[in-house]
């Protein structure tokens, strides 16, 4: 009546992973009960080497075996409804109606526990009440992670499948950037053993998750945590006993400590790696830089201390990039948030996926950003796909001495532009001043934007579209950041059209919206279309065509404004108004 069990290792298997063969009376060995018809399940075996998983994680897939979620999703379903608690016994055998291998049986119970089992909150801060018996956690239908644990392993071991609840310390609630584990373990989770090989699984973390005041628990079914990859389980899952990581090499408590928290969103939105991996950045100088590398397609938004004002971050087309210039010295929480740009469900919301602490020695005051700088900043894939492609500027930040900027652009689709300059201070432009610095100049699908900066500082060129054919508004697609340093600078605005003024005309001179008292000024406009070009002063100057341009001056004494005019049809009498310029004061 003795049960022997031997275990044959490969030679090459590290030797701790060699355990003494386990020598016991069969009865006791034996989990199951041979009067409820269950079949028996063996002693679970330690890990040994064909359990192992690189370290560090190889990109490859989030789960420790091939997992088809959608041929599942008839047994989740049918999971989901089985009613009975009066037994665990009851309970696993009606789970296994409608399964037939190993990983459907766990797969049955990791979904009835998930959405049947709540976390008690009110027991958690009264532990000496718990019990986390299976049969009183089914009875209560709520336990805390210690309860689970227990239940999921004595369902398995009815279902006749190998499984271990396991203990150790958990990056969870309440959980501090930085802190460090001591004393005693504060988690528990479990090893199930299917198709050869142990994997792992949280049926707690799985189940849903607690408000911050830990007074509220909240059903929100998290898949990410059922046979999660072991080198991404180790993020925030140390256990006791470190051949339960199932990695190859293992990693000391010390580096679980220092390692960068990725919770579940950072993996089930793609996301592949974040830099820097320790989650405490020194700034230098008084910047710290951030990136995160991931499958296409994703928006990020970050906050720093609960604002995204004091930084610069970048769109790419596999992730983003992120300079902070914190305006105070101190530690400062920084949290990035990411969400598919293809927002398929109504749910897809911002998701914060990493969280770090920039510790600020200096403050680089030259790095204050105007107040209208919208993130991200610059061109991107994003505006791209509105149709803004080969930007003559690809970064984000557009430098000038001398006050002046163009930028370039091929437009995809038939689109029209509009664009404002903000800047902050007793300075700022009104909206039509704002516009009125930035002049659009179109060739076919080409469009140039000049810009003529009002004076020195930092500035925002926000840049907006919409279908020509679209009655509606505007919408916002990108902004760029430009800087001048050089106090000189000082230029007026661009000449104000009206809406005779069409997409395709072009000033050539006089760009400046501001003319000279008491001169001849010449006058040199690009447009097609119409029989008669005037420029109305104090008297009227006609200009003349000449090669695809109406040409000729003006003289300025005796008026405040000057107007360009033009007949669109010889026969008719009467003119339109399509540029104004102002003139200097004496």
């Amino acid at each position: 009546g003795t049960q022997v069990t031997v275990e044959i290792h490969h030679k090459d298997t590290s030797p701790q992973l060699i355990k003494r063969l386990s020598l016991g009376k069969g009865s006791q060995r034996l989990r199951g009960h041979d009067n409820k018809g269950f079949q028996k399940t063996e002693a679970p075996r330690p890990p040994g080497a064909k359990d192992l998983h690189a370290y560090p994680w190889d990109k490859s897939s989030l789960k420790s075996m091939p997992v088809d979620l959608q041929q599942l999703e008839k047994l989740d379903a049918y999971a989901l409804k089985v009613n009975v608690t009066n037994s665990v016994e009851e309970l696993v055998k009606a789970l296994l109606k409608q399964a037939r291998t190993d990983l459907e049986k766990v797969r049955a119970i990791w979904m009835w526990i998930c959405h049947h089992i709540e976390y008690d909150v009110v027991g958690y801060h009264n532990k000496s009440q718990l019990s986390s018996k299976p049969r009183d956690v089914l009875q209560m239908g709520k336990s805390i992670c210690e309860g689970y644990a227990e239940l999921f392993e004595h369902m398995c071991s009815l279902a006749g499948i190998q499984c271990k609840k396991l203990s150790g310390h958990a990056k969870g609630h309440g959980y501090k950037t930085g802190q460090t584990f001591t004393g005693n373990s504060d988690h528990a989770w479990n090893a199930v053993y299917l198709e050869g090989r142990w994997h792992l699984l949280d049926s707690t973390w799985g189940s849903g998750s607690v408000d911050d005041s830990f007074t509220k628990f909240t059903y929100r079914y998290n898949e990410f945590y059922f046979l999660t990859h072991p080198a991404l389980f180790i993020n925030n899952h140390f256990p006791d006993n470190s051949n339960w990581q199932l990695l190859k090499p293992t990693l000391t408590l010390k580096e679980f400590e220092n390692n960068m928290l990725h919770n579940s969103n950072f993996y089930t939105l793609g996301l592949l790696a974040a830099r820097p991996e320790t989650p405490i950045i020194q700034t230098v100088n008084g910047k710290a830089s951030v990136s995160v590398d991931c499958r296409s397609g994703t928006l990020f938004m970050f906050k720093l201390k609960g604002t995204d004002e004091h930084g610069l971050m970048t769109l790419k087309r596999h992730g983003m990039e992120l300079d902070i210039y914190p305006q105070k010295t101190g530690s400062h929480k920084l949290e990035i948030f990411a969400k598919p740009s293809k927002a398929e469900a109504a749910d897809d919301v911002y998701k914060c996926v990493l969280e770090y602490v920039v510790e600020c020695e200096s403050v680089d005051k030259a790095m204050r950003f105007p107040k209208e700088l919208h993130q991200p900043v610059g061109p991107s894939w994003f505006s791209e796909r509105q149709g803004f492609l080969r930007p003559s500027h690809g970064e984000p930040v557009l430098h000038t001495n001398d006050g002046r900027c163009s930028l370039t652009f091929t437009l995809s689709k038939d689109i029209s532009v509009l664009t404002s300059l903000h800047t902050d201070g007793s300075s700022s432009l009104n909206e039509d001043m704002g516009r009125r610095h930035v002049l659009q100049i179109h060739r076919r699908n080409q469009i140039e934007l000049k810009v003529h900066l009002p004076h020195a500082g930092n500035f925002v060129l926000k840049i907006y579209s919409k279908k020509k054919s679209d009655p509606g508004n505007y919408d916002y697609i990108f902004n760029y950041l430009i800087r001048c340093l050089n106090t000189e600078v000082k230029w007026p605005a661009f000449p104000q059209s009206y809406s005779k003024w069409l997409q395709d005309y072009e000033i050539l001179e006089p760009l400046s919206g501001l003319l000279p008292a008491n001169r001849n000024v010449q006058f040199k406009l690009k447009m097609h279309g119409v029989a008669k070009v005037l420029v109305q002063a104090e008297n009227t100057y006609p200009l003349t065509q000449n090669k695809g341009c109406w040409e000729g001056t003006c003289n300025t004494s005796g008026c405040r404004e000057v107007f360009v005019m033009v007949h669109e049809n010889a026969n008719h009498s009467f003119y339109s108004h399509v540029l104004k310029y102002e003139v200097e004061t004496q």
